[in-house]
């Protein structure tokens, strides 16, 4: 366990842009330091700076979590930085917007190789380290979409519900460690630069899903999982009402997804793009994303409301007419 005053050593994937910056920022504000890894170096140097400016150290390691060898010498050069992990938060992902049959097999194999390999490229390299110590946290960012299905994200849904397993896989593995700890977050949509970046091949654009989460918020959430683990957290914790729902009726809830899908996700007409899958975006990027003004939870639980009152009124019709059929055929 670590000496009294001596700093909290972190590593965060994914920390270019989004919420893994924010989660470095998070983490580097409660006077940790934090080893931010991503494919493009002169972001993590931005990230790193905004580190340093919030009290906490910062080690910059350009990592493309696909490669093994690559996400083992991120754990190697921050031990030889510091001496320590005390938590790994895998939180790089990719997304590629196409129903299954779309979009090459290539592209959909690169979202699981990002999203679900590189995080047990992580699970490989940390837990040695943990096994080691005693100790540790390792935090999986998966997602809503870890527990529920999905249109037009195939391969993503694929991963996170994958990433899932990995958790509940590794903790039973580690049972006999009572202070080595695998925590899951499941956070609703995040407005980041995700849907900017995103492979998109829809000929649509895509918004995010309202409510949607602002990626401080769920940072928060991330860096309170560091200092206090638990198994799971939502992010919101109503999205945990969500997925009740979907366990109870999920004819109905996967009504309301395709119904949300037209009203909210899907938006102009857009040209195929190839996104961020296989070379990160040459911009800089940001924490937060350009989300229009949409609705407000409130709001969005109003409109669900209505819309799954309306379901159960059209399901209630239909089996009305089919009971009328049944009656009249001779």
């Amino acid at each position: 366990m670590r000496r009294v005053g001596e700093s909290r050593v972190a590593v965060v994937t994914g920390a270019s842009s989004g919420l893994g910056r924010a989660t470095a920022y998070q983490l580097a504000a409660r006077g940790w330091r934090v080893a931010v890894a991503a494919r493009r170096e002169h972001e993590l140097e931005r990230t790193a700076a905004g580190c340093r400016e919030r009290g906490g150290e910062a080690l910059v390691v350009p990592t493309d979590v696909t490669r093994e060898d690559a996400v083992m010498r991120l754990a190697e050069e921050t031990l030889a930085e510091w001496g320590r992990i005390d938590a790994w938060i895998n939180n790089a992902g990719v997304t590629l917007f196409a129903p299954l049959e779309g979009g090459s097999l290539a592209d959909h194999r690169q979202v699981i190789e990002t999203n679900l390999h590189g995080a047990l490229h992580g699970v490989r390299a940390v837990v040695p380290v943990f096994r080691r110590q005693r100790h540790g946290t390792l935090i999986n960012i998966g997602s809503v979409l870890s527990k529920i299905g999905h249109a037009f994200v195939p391969s993503y849904v694929i991963s996170k519900f994958a990433l899932h397993g990995l958790s509940e896989a590794l903790r039973v593995e580690l049972a006999e460690y009572p202070d080595i700890h695998v925590c899951t977050v499941f956070p609703y949509a995040i407005d980041t630069p995700h849907f900017q970046v995103a492979a998109n091949d829809l000929g649509r654009h895509v918004n995010a899903m309202p409510p949607v989460q602002s990626p401080d918020k769920v940072a928060r959430a991330v860096a309170d999982l560091v200092d206090h683990p638990r198994r799971q957290r939502f992010v919101p914790r109503i999205a945990e009402l969500g997925l009740v729902l979907h366990r109870v009726f999920p004819r109905t809830m996967e009504r309301l997804l395709y119904r949300a899908l037209g009203r909210f996700h899907l938006g102009v007409d857009e040209p195929p793009a190839a996104g961020n899958l296989f070379r990160p975006p040459a911009e800089a990027s940001a924490i937060h994303g350009r989300r229009p003004p949409r609705l407000g939870t409130p709001a969005f639980l109003a409109w669900a409301a209505r819309e799954l009152l309306r379901i159960e009124v059209d399901a209630a019709r239909h089996r009305l007419k089919q009971w009328h059929v049944t009656r009249t055929t001779p």
